[in-house]
């Protein structure tokens, strides 16, 4: 395992490895901004919220009809 570092400098490879990492960081945190679900800075759309509100209402009983006395 020591002969690797022979051919590679590792301080090159260091620094190679931590500016992939912290690009690969950047790029996870923006996808995750642009979707409404993850974004912290804006929080959820509120068409999205809306939308989500009227779908976990519970429907209304129906009616009874009124009868003529």
């Amino acid at each position: 395992m020591w002969r690797i570092w022979l051919l590679f400098d590792p301080r090159r490879v260091l620094v190679a490895l931590s500016v992939f990492l912290f690009v690969l960081a950047l790029l996870i945190h923006f996808i995750l901004l642009s979707t409404s679900r993850f974004n912290w800075i804006e929080g959820p759309d509120a068409k999205h919220t809306a939308t989500a509100a009227a779908t976990l209402t519970l429907p209304t009983p129906a009616a009874t009809p009124v009868q003529a006395g």
